[in-house]
Formats: structure tokens, C-alpha cells, sequence
């Protein structure tokens, strides 16, 4: 951080306001302002205001159990392991890494909190290098990690900040944006979990493409939050934050904590490192003397996972700072995900992306389900897509976009998904419409009552439609691809006014809507407010 950031930008800002407070002009206009914060001696009830305030500051603070979660943190790193396996598909290497070194973690902090000596204590933070390609569950493990201790989480790309904090952000916003993420707890926000992706963005190295400098500071800030460090919990830049925060001692209140200790802090950065493992390969030399061409090409192909092959040299030939990765001790690599894999996360993975299409379509009161040769198809589709999970999502979007916008306006509540569906969603879609024409139908019309209470309702005016006006209304919004509702409120948009000019004269509240309405409406209402004014009103 800066010099900058040490300074407390809190005692600036009042020391500004304070002066400017002198002014004679700015005390007129605060006055009134300035007067309900500090009430005259002679007033009474600032007297008795004063005196409950005295109290309440005496009174004891109410018990905070936001850190009993961590206070009884007792998990095996098994147990860890076997949460996140509901969750997420493969990385067994991954999960008992990360279950270790999250277990390590908070019973170290659960310590911190029973007992100050252990927070005196020297402690080397387990934080976490996860390396592996996109989409196979790096941030969805640490979110789940998170959960499951109850602490607050973040999640950034390494690439939004810059050195200086001027261009992209400022690292320290890593450390506030975890407050917020605890609602202004403080005391919970510094046991919390931050979650840097894309770390491999920021390395700077020679040989691909010159030394990125603004890279290497933003190595240097982040090492200076995973070792231990104050950060001031108002961003120099938040002038909004400052002013709240003078405004509030002026009322009397207590001070919140200026600055945030990062000391319990688990940082866990991530990266795809797509060139690393090149750089191991060649290092390993697999090439050597004693390997054959094809015993090379079964090594090659029995998945040797280069990037568990990494070692601290190896990171900084790529382009981080020793020290940097000397803060990072716990490294592990994630798998990529095969078709298999992809296929087992529709089956048994909780919160997959088929169930949340499952619940996309139940917020219409529509079910489907999906056999397993559909899962297989979509899994092969996916899979060619070179995203991980990712491309699950990408996959179903394709399926599934044309069925949700059009069967919410069908009566149409179950449907089935097979391969034929995956490869042609489409012509499979429209062979369902046409199956169920009569359930189409008839939805469409009650469509028509759905307008006719919804404009009841609104204008305390009641349509009554004949059949053939309801059928002629369903045909011409078939014909337009429109929905009735939509057809309705067009052709009724001025009939407001009319009829209510009408029921006026007349003291009718209800209209008969037949067929020639439908055919030309405003024709039809400019006849009813002619004939209403042919009719006297004391005939009424």
C-alpha cells in the first residue's frame, strides 16, 4: 500500500469540515442541522435525549454470535471433503488439499478467539495456489468452503487492478468489499476468504511479450495483504464513506474501527498457468536418454498432470515475485473435465445447471425431465465447447432458450427431453405446439379472461366477450405471433375513456365485446359514445 493509504484519510476529512464550519455562511445554513445534534442546554428534551444516550452508551453492548461458527469450528478434513463433494464433480486432490489447509486454518483462528496468546503467536497462513484450467470448480469449492465455515467470501480477477489503484482497483478494495460482504461486521469480515482468479495474468515475464511493471505491483500490494497488514476501511477515493463516517461522530456515536488487520485472513489465488506446464515438461526433460518415442507417448498419454510438477522455481521463471510465491505454500492442481465428469455434474451434483433449469421452468408450473441419453448428449456437446462446466450452461441455453418463451403461454405443464431434442430443439419444440394444438387453444383463451380481469381491476369497467369475439382474438394473435394479453391491450388501450363517458350517461359498468369489436375497435367505441349521447340522461 502507500504512504497514502497509511495516512487516515478519516482525520483529514474532519479537520476539512471542521474548518469549513468556521465559515459564518456555512453555520447559517447548518444551523438548523447542526442545532438537533447539539441541543441547548436549556432544552429539555435534548436534556432528557442526552441522558438516554448517557444510559445506552453505559448499558452493555448486546452478546454477538456472529463468530459462533468459528468459536465451534470443529470439522475433520474429511468432513470438508465429503460437503464438497456434493458439490462438485472430480478434484479429489484438489478438495483434500483445500480440506486440510481450511481446517488448519480455522482451528488456528478458532484458537485466536479463545485464547490471546495464540493470537500473539507467529503463523504462517495456509493460503492456497489452485492451478487448472476454466470451468472444472476452482470458485464454486472456495464458495462452498465458505458456506460451510460461515464466513464471508469475495471473489476478484487479478487483471481489474493496477499498482496504483488509479487505472483498475486497489487491492486494499479486496479487504473492504469483504466488510461489506459481512454487513459492516468487522470483527467477522477478518476471518473471512478471499478468492484472487486469473493470477497468471499478472505474472511478468520477459519472454512473453516484456516485464508488465504494473504487473509486479500488483504482486507486491497483494503479498503485503497476505502477510499482515492494517487496512484502512475507508478508500481514500470514498468521500461519501468519510463524510458518513464524520457526520455519525458528530451525532455522538462510537467510532467504528478505522482499519482491518488481514493477519486471519485465507487468500486463495487461482489460474489456468496455460504455458507453465509447457515450462515443466521441458524441465522434467522427458525427452531424455532412456525414454523411446512411444514409451514418451504413453507417459503423454496416461495424464500426467504437469502442473502438480510445479515447483517454486517454476512460478517465478514465470514471472512472480519469489517473495510472492513464498506466501503462497499450499499448491495444487485441478483435472480438467471429461464427458464423463460433465455428465456426472447433471446427474449428482447439487445445484447444477440442469436443476436451476428445473426451477426456471417450475416458476411457469411447467415440469420436464431428462433421460439419460439426452445427459450423455449434452455432455459430448459440452465437452467439445473446452470450457468445463461452463459449457453445460452453454449447452442447455441452447436447448431450453426457445421452450421457455413459448410454452409459459400453453397449457402445456410436462414435456420430456430425449437426444432428439438436444441435436434439434427446434423441430422438436414445434412438433410438441402441434401434438397439443387443443391445449394451445384453449390456454389462449383463457387468456382473454385473464384481460378482461385485469382491466376490470384497473378501471372498475367489465368486458363481456361473446365466443366468436374470444376466437377471433386467439386467431389474430396467432396469425401476428402475438401474445393475447399483449393483442388486447392494444386494440383496448383508448377504451378507457369511452367507457367510462358511456357508464357516465348511461350508469353502465358492463359491455358486451363482440366480433365486430375485434375487427375494427375504435370504430366500434366511437358508435357507443355517439348513441350514449342520443340517449337523455334523465332517462337513465
Amino acid at each position: 500500500m502507500s504512504k497514502k493509504d497509511d495516512d487516515n484519510p478519516l482525520e483529514e476529512i474532519q479537520k476539512q469540515l471542521q474548518d469549513l464550519l468556521k465559515n459564518k455562511n456555512l453555520q447559517v445554513a447548518f444551523a438548523p442541522f447542526m442545532q438537533s445534534m447539539n441541543p441547548s442546554a436549556d432544552d429539555p428534551q435534548g436534556k432528557k435525549n442526552k441522558d438516554q444516550s448517557s444510559a445506552a452508551k453505559d448499558s452493555p453492548p448486546p452478546a454477538d454470535d456472529s463468530l459462533e461458527a468459528i468459536r465451534s469450528f470443529d470439522r475433520k478434513p474429511k468432513e470438508v471433503r465429503d460437503y464438497l463433494d456434493r458439490f462438485v464433480i472430480k478434484q479429489e486432490q484438489a478438495k483434500r488439499v483445500l480440506s486440510v489447509a481450511v481446517c488448519d486454518h480455522y482451528n488456528h483462528v478458532r484458537r485466536c478467539i479463545q485464547d490471546d496468546r495464540a493470537q500473539a503467536a507467529e503463523y504462517l497462513k495456509p493460503n492456497v495456489l489452485l492451478l487448472g484450467p476454466t470451468g472444472v470448480g476452482k470458485t464454486y469449492l472456495m464458495r462452498n468452503v465458505a458456506k460451510l465455515i460461515g464466513v464471508p467470501f469475495v471473489k476478484a480477477d487479478a487483471t481489474k487492478f493496477s499498482e496504483t489503484g488509479y487505472v483498475g482497483n486497489d487491492v486494499d478494495d479486496l479487504v473492504r468489499d469483504l466488510v461489506k460482504q459481512a454487513d459492516g461486521n468487522v470483527e467477522l469480515a477478518q476471518y473471512g476468504i478471499i478468492y484472487v482468479d486469473e493470477i497468471d495474468k499478472i505474472a511478468a515475464e520477459g519472454s512473453r511479450g516484456g516485464r508488465d511493471v504494473s504487473g509486479r505491483g500488483v504482486q507486491i500490494n497483494l503479498l503485503k495483504l497476505m502477510e499482515e497488514t492494517e487496512v484502512n476501511l475507508q478508500s481514500p477515493q470514498d468521500m461519501m464513506g468519510q463524510m458518513k463516517a464524520f457526520m455519525e461522530m458528530q451525532r455522538g456515536g462510537k467510532p467504528r474501527k478505522p482499519t482491518i488487520s488481514t493477519k486471519n485472513i485465507l487468500f486463495i489465488v487461482s489460474g489456468a498457468f496455460d504455458q507453465l506446464a509447457e515450462s515443466v515438461r521441458k524441465r522434467l526433460d522427458l525427452n531424455r536418454i532412456g525414454f523411446g518415442s512411444s514409451e514418451e507417448k504413453e507417459l503423454s498419454e496416461s495424464g500426467i498432470n504437469f502442473l502438480n510438477k510445479a515447483e517454486t522455481q517454476d512460478f517465478i521463471k514465470y514471472g512472480f515475485e519469489p517473495e510472492f510465491v513464498g506466501r503462497l505454500p499450499v499448491r495444487v492442481a485441478c483435472d480438467e473435465l471429461t464427458q464423463c465428469d460433465l455428465a456426472d455434474i447433471l446427474l449428482s451434483s447439487e445445484g447444477n445447471a440442469l436443476d436451476q433449469y428445473r426451477k426456471d421452468f417450475e416458476g411457469y408450473g411447467i415440469k420436464f425431465d431428462m433421460g439419460n441419453s439426452a445427459i450423455q448428449e449434452v455432455a459430448r456437446l459440452a465437452a467439445l465447447e473446452k470450457t468445463g462446466a461452463r459449457g453445460l450452461v452453454t449447452i442447455l441455453e441452447r436447448i431450453f432458450r426457445d421452450f421457455k418463451f413459448e410454452l409459459p403461454s400453453t397449457s402445456i405443464r410436462k414435456f420430456s427431453v430425449d437426444a432428439e431434442t438436444v441435436s434439434r430443439p427446434s423441430e422438436t419444440l414445434q412438433s410438441l405446439i402441434e401434438n397439443n394444438q387443443d391445449l394451445l387453444d384453449e390456454n389462449l383463451l383463457e387468456d382473454v379472461d385473464r384481460f378482461v380481469d385485469s382491466f376490470k381491476r384497473e378501471h372498475g369497467l367489465e368486458l363481456n366477450f361473446r365466443k366468436a369475439a374470444k376466437v377471433a382474438v386467439v386467431k389474430e394473435a396467432s396469425q401476428k405471433n402475438r401474445s393475447v394479453l399483449a393483442l388486447c391491450e392494444k386494440k383496448f388501450k383508448d377504451f378507457e375513456h369511452g367507457l367510462k363517458i358511456i357508464s357516465k350517461r348511461t350508469g353502465t359498468n358492463s359491455f358486451v365485446i363482440d366480433k365486430k369489436v375485434i375487427d375494427d375497435p375504435d370504430k366500434e367505441l366511437s358508435r357507443w359514445v355517439v348513441e350514449s349521447f342520443s340517449t337523455p340522461e334523465d332517462e337513465e
